[in-house]
């Protein structure tokens, strides 16, 4: 290799070794980060000395330290991640990002496996550090803090809404210690972290940012905790709180009077035969059970009608905490709310129902200033130019602030773009195109907009792009599928469109973000039952059995979970049999993550129910003992699955002992010493 690439090569490797070891302190991960910049600090010596000897490089070892140059690039990113990100986010995708700090190691290790030293005109001193580090990364995955794990174990189950529980002020109070989220400046600090990581996402890890509900949870979490910081600890000016609170008194009591209780539900007591309603049932406000429960930006719930005629009246504090509202948006509460339908069902009432009607548009003027409002009245009017360099402006600004914030994602559809920027992506101007398809993306996060978006005739356009449109236009339509496919009925229209084989395209061809676009939005479809087989007809099986075995590409997760769903499919089955998948299934179920091997056993078990042929390849690859281990120590799904397997090993086992006693007590032939047949029992 030429000298001057070489020394091209080497300084961008010190620079990258400088630039990671300047990083500063880590709020997250802090022993992986650490253990990492620590173990590449010492191999600053080895291109140091490299660099000194002014030699060209020898193929071999440009080619080391190229792949050297790729994982210095991605440590610095996960690095950087981990500076200034949000712990409650990182802690929550604690598995992804443990599963980065693998793949990191893992293509370090790689790179130096291959280290021509012999090649190299280095001291026996830097050849040993480069040994140790070698060695050291092998061992990364065993830095893992169990105090780190404790907490991913804690917030997961309190977010998790299976549990259909409100998060008690204790359990707030216990989190907000342990992320040292107890001060408001904490909790302004955290909350910039977690807007930092949601902006800056693009160009950052892939899959680790991807977890839209992961932030919503997040932001919600951080207003509840909010709540907790006394009132002289908030920075936030309230003049003449005394008259306010006052007034708001007032008009509370005036409400109450225009919407007096409804006697088969409300009240405390059951005198009149009506059972006690628990208190967290009931709205703040009209103390009565409520039908359609909503949380304001403090983390209060109250019934949506009378908060958002508290709202409309001008008043802009938390009726039961008095605490100035940082926004005006209503978040549905749709954990309490079926809580509440359990609880009525139990106790022989009618479940109640919300009202419906949409808000009207200027519940969204009362959040949204009116700068912004003209702006974006401006935009659409833009959008409807004609015009093609002026659509394309106008639609990238409407995707930036629609990226922003929720006020703007309200009251960018509500203002009517959505039909505008629908129609835009049949334009011809592939920039026109991919601003107007992220901007629907952006959009559909907030669950009120899926609905227009859909209705406005979005699925085939989108699924048009995500054919024939730019590489990222391509992404971004894949990730737009997948936050419309979260509504069940959108599933199924989707499917109809085609946007499954085009998906799979993206799949097996896309740029790494683009793969991991493509297979979240394939696993929310393939729920659906109909769309497994249009799946399998489209080829997925190939690509995902390929993302298998290639773990630097970090999608074992995503390919292994749509192969679950697959396997729940005859024609998936077939397809998942026919890829020879059992030996990468039993390498899994051997040394895969926890989840991952629940998923392999999970997949191999269909396998093996349907066809003994795969039980037979499994006995040959000694799959006897991993499963037993998985018994012991997997997961619940894992330990059930495992078992099915071993049990089914069993029998054919036992199946196969049964014939060969039979064939050795068949009548047989055998011959005497004259050679002579004769018949023997």
């Amino acid at each position: 290799m030429g000298e001057g690439s070489s020394q091209s090569l080497v300084q961008k490797l010190i620079e990258g070794v400088n630039s990671i070891t300047s990083i500063g302190e880590f709020k997250n991960y802090k022993k992986e980060c650490a253990a990492v910049t620590r173990r590449v600090k010492l191999l600053l010596s080895l291109f140091e000395e490299v660099r000194d000897s002014k030699l060209p490089l020898p193929d071999p070892a440009f080619n080391c330290f190229k792949a050297l140059e790729v994982a210095l690039y991605a440590a610095k990113d996960l690095l950087i991640l981990c500076h200034k990100g949000s712990k409650l986010y990182l802690t929550l995708e604690r598995p992804k990002v443990l599963n980065h700090f693998q793949a990191l190691a893992v293509e370090i290790v790689k790179a130096l496996d291959g280290a021509p030293y012999n090649d190299l005109d280095v001291s026996d001193e830097v050849r040993e550090q480069v040994e140790l580090v070698h060695n050291q990364f092998k061992r990364l995955k065993g830095l893992e803090e169990a105090h780190d794990a404790q907490l991913h174990a804690e917030l997961t189950t309190v977010l998790d809404e299976t549990t259909e529980r409100l998060i008690s002020r204790a359990e707030l109070e216990k989190l907000a210690e342990k992320f040292e989220l107890t001060t408001a400046k904490a909790i302004k600090q955290e909350t910039q972290a977690l807007e930092w990581m949601k902006i800056e996402r693009d160009p950052l890890i892939d899959g680790i940012l991807d977890n839209e509900k992961g932030f919503e949870q997040m932001h919600t979490l951080l207003r509840n905790m909010k709540t907790l910081c006394p009132a002289d600890n908030l920075e936030v000016d309230i003049p003449d709180l005394k008259k306010i609170q006052a007034s708001e008194a007032a008009f509370l009591d005036k409400l109450r009077a225009h919407h007096p209780s409804e006697p088969s539900v409300s009240g405390g007591t059951d005198k009149g035969g009506s059972p006690n309603i628990p208190d967290d049932f009931k709205c703040p406000i009209s103390l009565d059970l409520m039908k359609d429960p909503v949380i304001v930006a403090t983390g209060q719930t109250y019934e949506r009608a009378f908060i958002q005629k508290w709202l409309d009246a001008g008043n802009r504090t938390c009726p039961k905490t008095g605490l100035i509202l940082a926004h005006t948006n209503l978040t549905p509460n749709y954990v309490l709310r079926s809580v509440i339908a359990e609880w009525c069902e139990t106790q022989g009432i009618e479940v109640p129902k919300k009202s419906s009607g949409r808000p009207k548009l200027s519940n969204s003027t009362d959040f949204c200033c009116s700068e912004d409002r003209a702006n974006i009245e401006d935009l659409i009017s833009k959008l409807a130019s004609g015009q093609t360099e002026v659509q394309r402006n106008a639609a990238g600004e409407v995707r930036l602030l629609a990226k922003r914030n929720i006020e703007h994602r309200i009251y960018i559809a509500e203002a009517g773009a959505i039909p505008l920027l629908v129609k835009l992506l049949w334009s011809p101007d592939p920039k026109t195109q991919e601003h107007a398809v992220t901007a629907l993306l952006n959009l559909s996060i907030n669950d009120n907009n899926k609905g227009q978006i859909v209705s406005a005739g979005a699925i085939h356009p989108i699924v048009e792009v995500l054919r024939t449109g730019s590489r990222e236009a391509r992404e971004n339509a894949a990730a737009t599928l997948f936050s419309l496919s979260v509504v069940d009925e959108n599933k199924v229209t989707i499917g109809n469109c085609g946007a499954i084989p085009a998906l799979v395209d993206l799949l097996r061809d896309g740029t790494p973000r683009g793969k991991k676009d493509a297979a979240t939005a394939l696993f929310n479809l393939s729920i659906y039952q109909g769309n497994k087989s249009r799946a399998v007809r489209a080829g997925i099986v190939p690509p995902l059995i390929e993302l298998l075995g290639a773990s630097n590409a970090g999608m074992v997760d995503e390919a292994l979970a749509i192969l679950a769903i697959l396997a729940t499919h005859p024609e998936g089955r077939t397809a998942i049999g026919q890829a020879n998948a059992t030996p990468m299934l039993i390498e899994i179920i051997t040394s895969g993550s926890p989840r991952n091997k629940e998923n392999g056993a999970a997949v191999l078990l269909a396998l093996c129910t349907f066809d003994p042929a795969h039980i037979v390849i499994a006995q040959l690859l000694d799959a006897f003992g991993p499963l037993s281990e998985l018994v012991q120590d997997g997961t619940t799904r894992a330990k059930r699955k495992a078992a099915q397997l071993l049990d089914l090993m069993r029998r054919q086992e036992a199946e196969k002992a049964e014939q060969s006693i039979i064939e050795d007590q068949s009548p047989g032939f055998s011959t005497d010493a004259g050679g002579h047949s004769a018949l023997c029992i």
